[in-house]
């Protein structure tokens, strides 16, 4: 059984940073991309970064573009998204995501993936 455990959440002041962690297991992640969605209050939730399996692709959504980054321990089935300049408007349950599906990244919605329990980031203004 896949189980996907993130970490790292918390509340922050706007410029600030966090650093979530996803621990991956139940299941070998060989050629599985994974990545991070988010959902806030009252919206659907929404794409923010995916990685492949070697790390040579990375794809974020516009809002996160230069001040998110996705990187991955393949060793350690853990998937990382170091967050900077946090906005008031990136607070939201982080979910961390994985597909066993062959394409090498996540889509925007990603239907197959399977999820974490999400972790709460809130950034004050």
């Amino acid at each position: 059984q896949v189980q996907l455990i993130e970490s790292g959440g918390g509340l922050v002041q706007a410029g600030g940073s966090l650093r979530l962690s996803c621990a991956a297991s139940g299941r070998t992640f060989s050629n599985s991309p994974m990545g991070w969605f988010r959902q806030a209050p009252g919206k659907e939730r929404e794409f923010v970064a995916t990685i492949s399996w070697t790390s040579r692709s990375t794809d974020y959504a516009d809002s996160v573009k230069g001040r998110f980054t996705i990187s991955r321990d393949n060793a350690k089935n853990t998937v990382y998204l170091q967050m900077n300049s946090l906005k008031p408007e990136d607070t939201a349950v982080y979910y961390c995501a994985a597909a066993f599906t062959g394409s090498p990244t996540l889509g925007s919605s990603c239907p197959s993936c399977y999820w974490g329990q999400g972790t709460q980031v809130t950034v004050s203004s």
